[in-house]
This record gives structure tokens, C-alpha cells and sequence, in this order.
């Protein structure tokens, strides 16, 4: 027997566990590894704390890339639906920010390594942006930036007026504006940023027109952009944009991204069959639900819920999906349909494969609806990653070279 309480903790937060993984892994009862973290049992056997050493090593193991290819960092990181598939192709992150709290939660508790030292897990991206030597040097600058409205004074009124003019001006007070400084001070070799399709529509195309003209003209990137359906990958109906830049000239495409035929994934690929009736929606709800949309049909609108069964693929889950469920409800025997699991919506997310469990869900299910609502679908940014990698490659090893010339000279 030996009083490692402290040391058990960590052990927990380092690996990833849940309070439930960690007793599975262990065989013992929730309430032991409860007592066991928060120090009420003081003397825990040297058996099982060795397992759980040896479990958060393989886990934090299966994490690593082989061989590391390049660094990046991972910013409005949401729960890491960017970051796992490059490091995947390669890369190692050496700086993560995400302003919620409760996404930092379950960012760590999928990425433990991210709690080493050396590694920040920053909040507020802002004050780095306002000094962008706290980020460290990097190659690769992944970021699923939030939209913004820009408010955009015409070029030809400031100069009248005698001010400055450029994304220092036209997109001060955004977030995009803090990304923007961080990429201009390190001029990563590559980056790849996230966001919803209208962004090209925002503010009549004013907003996209003004992101491009900063990344191509003012900081001088090669931009390339596509619109890709989630569809191909998972049974959800999601568009999203991704903007790709590169420092140098480069003959990466979108094209060159491999897309699956549509129609191989389908809504029962990722449900359960055993679900808990705290899933089903109340009689009241679902009255409600059939009473508003039954109003906007006789309106001649279509506003309302939808409902999906095993053969369907879903509309679009969003982060309000924890309201009432509405856009994605499931049709199961009985009258009132369900609410999707949060473990289904990771699924859905791609997060896990069909029939998987493994990613860590260590929050309520509000928050989780939240942050799957909000985030990418990783198997889309894992095609992305893959066509991007032997371009990132080559402009990681030109860096390198240069440099190596640079100090023999």
C-alpha cells in the first residue's frame, strides 16, 4: 500500500480518463476512484496504480506521431477536431488556445500531453495577439476562426481623412484581426483555416472580400479555398469553408483532396440501440414542437423540426442543439422521438467511428451538445490534412535548408 493520492490524480488528468473509464480500467467502483482522486482514501493499493501508470502511458503513446514532421499550433481549437488529423500526417502542436472553459476540458482530456509543461493551453487569444512572441515559432497555423461582422469604412474615406488603412484598420476589434497579427509576426510556412459556408456571402461578400485581400495582398500567402460537404464522410449534410494558404508558391488544390462517394454512410451507422429515456423528449416538448412547425406550415414556411430515421442522413447539427433537439430528431418505436446521445453527435462529428466510444467526453450533456455543435467534422479535415501534407513538407524542408545556408554563410 502506498499514499500516492496526488499522484493518482494526475495520473487521471494525464491519461484522459473519466471517472468511468478509470474504474473500468481498474475494476473497482466510481466512488473508490472519486475517493481515490480527491485524496478521502489516502492509501491506495500499488497494483492498481501501476495499471493505471501503464494505461496512461499506452494512451498518451497512441498520441504521438511516429516521427515528427512539423509543428503547428491550434487556435479557437474548440475540442481538437483540426488538430488530431495533423498530427496524424506528421505534426506535433506546441500551442493550443480556446477561450470556453469547458471546451479547454475536454480538449485536455483528449489531449493530455497538451498539460505538459512547455505546451500552453491559453484562453483569450487576445493577448498573445497584442504580443505575438508569447506564441512560439511555428510551421503550420491551424485556426477555426469565429465570424465576425467587419465594420469596413471605405479605403478612399480614410485616406481623405489621413488614416491607415489594411487589416490594422478594416478588421480591428476581430478575432480574425489577433489571428491575422499572429501570422504576420511568424510567418508560418502554411496555414489552414475554418469556418461556416456564408461566410463568402457575409455582409454581401465584404467581410470574405476583406480575410482574402489580407491574406494575399497585405501578408502575401497563396490562398486557396473550398466549400466541402460532410456528407461524403459522415451521414450529416454540413458545409463548411476551408481557406489554405501557403507562404511561398505552391501547386496544392483542393482538388487534390480525396472525396468519397456520397451515400455510404447512413443515420444507423452511429446510433445505439440501447439509449436512456432522459433522450426521449417530453409529451409537453414534443406538442410544442409539432404545434410550431404545424403554425409556420400554414405560413407557407418551413420552420419546425425534423425527424431522421436509420436510413437518413441528418441536417446540420448546431450548438443550440441542446434547446430541444429539433433539427436532428430520431425516430424510435413509440410515439415521441429522442434526442441524439451525446456519444451519437461525437459519431456523427466523426470524432468516433461507428460503434466506437473512445473519444472523452468529460462534460455535461449541455456543453457537449454545445461543442459538438460547434466544431469541425474531423474526417473531412483529415482529407484536407492529407492532400496539404507533401506541400507542407516541402515548404518545412525549403525553411530548412535556407536557414541551413543562411548560418554556413
Amino acid at each position: 500500500m502506498l499514499d500516492k493520492a496526488g499522484a493518482f490524480a494526475d495520473l487521471v488528468e494525464k491519461g484522459g480518463f473519466s471517472i468511468d473509464e478509470a474504474a473500468d480500467i481498474l475494476d473497482v467502483n466510481p466512488r473508490t476512484i472519486r475517493r481515490y482522486i480527491t485524496g478521502a482514501t489516502k492509501r491506495i493499493p500499488m497494483p492498481l496504480f501501476d495499471r493505471l501508470e501503464t494505461e496512461t502511458h499506452i494512451r498518451r503513446k497512441r498520441r504521438e506521431p511516429e516521427k515528427v514532421l512539423f509543428s503547428f499550433i491550434d487556435l479557437f481549437a474548440g475540442i481538437g477536431g483540426i488538430r488530431r488529423p495533423f498530427e496524424e500526417i506528421g505534426g506535433r502542436c506546441i500551442f493550443t488556445s480556446e477561450w470556453d472553459r469547458f471546451a479547454r476540458e475536454t480538449y485536455a482530456a483528449n489531449f493530455p500531453e497538451t498539460l505538459d509543461s512547455g505546451h500552453e493551453l491559453a484562453g483569450d487569444i487576445r493577448p498573445y495577439a497584442a504580443n505575438p512572441s508569447r506564441v512560439p515559432k511555428h510551421d503550420v497555423l491551424l485556426a477555426g476562426f469565429p465570424c465576425q461582422p467587419f465594420s469596413i469604412a471605405g479605403v478612399s474615406k480614410k485616406n481623405a481623412l489621413g488614416r491607415p488603412h489594411g487589416f490594422l484598420c478594416d478588421t480591428q476589434g476581430t478575432l480574425f484581426h489577433d489571428l491575422a497579427k499572429i501570422i504576420a509576426y511568424h510567418r508560418p510556412s502554411a496555414f489552414l483555416l475554418e469556418n461556416v459556408k456564408n461566410l463568402e456571402r457575409h455582409d454581401g461578400g465584404k467581410t470574405f472580400a476583406t480575410i482574402m485581400n489580407v491574406l494575399e495582398n497585405e501578408l502575401g500567402y497563396t490562398v486557396k479555398r473550398r466549400v466541402i460537404s460532410s456528407e461524403p464522410w459522415v451521414p450529416q449534410k454540413r458545409e463548411r469553408i476551408f481557406i489554405a494558404g501557403f507562404r511561398e508558391e505552391t501547386a496544392f488544390s483542393f482538388e487534390d483532396v480525396d472525396v468519397p462517394e456520397v451515400g455510404q454512410h447512413l443515420l444507423g451507422d452511429i446510433l445505439d440501440d440501447d439509449v436512456p429515456d432522459k433522450y426521449t423528449l417530453t409529451a409537453h416538448m414534443w406538442n410544442y414542437l409539432q404545434g410550431y412547425k404545424k403554425k409556420h406550415q400554414a405560413a407557407g414556411n418551413g420552420f419546425g423540426f425534423s425527424l431522421f430515421g436509420p436510413t437518413d442522413v441528418t441536417r446540420t447539427l448546431s450548438a443550440r442543439y441542446y434547446k430541444d433537439g429539433s433539427e436532428i430528431l430520431i425516430k424510435q418505436d413509440g410515439p415521441i422521438p429522442r434526442r441524439l446521445t451525446p456519444r451519437e453527435c461525437a459519431r456523427l462529428m466523426g470524432f468516433d467511428a461507428p460503434g466506437e466510444s473512445s473519444f472523452v467526453i468529460p462534460v455535461s450533456d449541455t456543453q457537449a451538445y454545445r461543442q459538438f455543435g460547434n466544431a469541425v467534422v474531423m474526417p473531412v479535415v483529415r482529407a484536407v490534412a492529407e492532400a496539404m501534407q507533401p506541400h507542407i513538407l516541402s515548404a518545412v524542408n525549403t525553411d530548412a535548408a535556407e536557414k541551413r545556408e543562411v548560418i554556413a554563410a
